[in-house]
């Protein structure tokens, strides 16, 4: 059995999905923000970070998105959420790993520039970027990234439900998809789905 922790409008949305995806057995556990229990001692014995979404396997804790959604796709392999053959895996995990190391972070300078500022101009600063820098990666996704239907052509994998969190972002982020015609069709195409379905109404 696993167990996902999570939190309303977090990325945990991703393999949130895939676990429904997968068909995997799992319960979940909410952390509310908002009276921040990721700071109390109970969940740093899950994840020292204060962070989501970590998932409880049979073997320890995993967290970072990249890493739960590869575990998840490779323990569910009759599923085929990730591709077999070493090189397309590779290109899948490079998405993943742009996603989380360069668009989660332009994202989070929104309400999160304390992190790497103290001066609230520059805090100021920052958010009065992320429209711009929001934008200019969903280019990169849409002209370089993206194959489709899925983010790795005709077969869905663990790519995708990352993408649909970012999509999510980008809204909030002041960024019209019109203008990113491929990431709005991918956008239709995963709403159609049960497993993103089942999850909308919990992060918003």
């Amino acid at each position: 059995m696993l167990t996902l922790y999570y939190s309303r409008k977090s990325c945990a949305y991703a393999p949130h999905i895939l676990l429904h995806d997968a068909g995997a057995a799992f319960d979940t556990v909410e952390i509310d923000f908002a009276t921040g229990e990721q700071t109390k001692p109970e969940f740093l014995a899950i994840n020292p970070k204060g962070r989501v979404p970590a998932l409880a396997t049979p073997h320890g804790i995993l967290t970072e998105n990249p890493a739960i959604l590869l575990y998840i796709a490779q323990t569910h392999p009759h599923t085929n959420l990730a591709p077999s053959d070493p090189f397309a895996l590779a290109r899948a995990q490079s998405f993943n790993m742009f996603l989380a190391s360069t668009v989660h972070v332009a994202h989070s300078h929104k309400h999160r520039g304390a992190r790497w500022a103290d001066d609230p101009a520059a805090q100021a600063a920052m958010t009065a970027k992320v429209t711009e820098n929001m934008a200019m990666y969903a280019a990169m996704i849409e002209e370089h990234y993206f194959t489709g239907p899925y983010v790795l052509g005709d077969d869905y994998s663990i790519c995708d439900p990352y993408l649909a969190l970012i999509t999510r972002w980008l809204r909030a982020d002041g960024v019209d998809l019109a203008d990113f015609p491929k990431l709005q069709a991918h956008d239709a195409l995963m709403r159609t789905r049960p497993s993103m379905q089942a999850v909308m109404g919990l992060y918003d």
